[in-house]
């Protein structure tokens, strides 16, 4: 279910929902708001059923990558690159 294959679209996959959740984090928010921010597009926007475990899967996939962090607030943030990172 991390991966899209077969029998599981994208959409269904937590790879999927990570993207979601990167798409929303455009401003710092707790795990609840990307919750609440979810639950609200799903069915229109997200066409695919998740549950609150999944959403911390995700999380903490996108974590484990270094793609998100948490900063002093318990607020997730996308972990911006700087370009002297990028280049080396």
């Amino acid at each position: 279910m991390l991966l899209p294959d077969k029998h599981i679209t994208f959409a269904e996959s937590l790879l999927g929902l990570g993207a979601y959740v990167l798409e929303t984090l455009s401003t710092p928010m707790t795990i609840d708001q990307v919750w609440r921010s979810f639950e609200k597009s799903r069915g229109a926007d997200y066409p695919a059923f998740h549950s609150f475990d999944n959403l911390v899967l995700a999380v903490d996939s996108l974590y484990a990558l270094g793609i998100l962090s948490l900063n002093e607030d318990g607020k997730l943030s996308r972990y911006e690159v700087s370009k002297r990172h990028a280049t080396n």
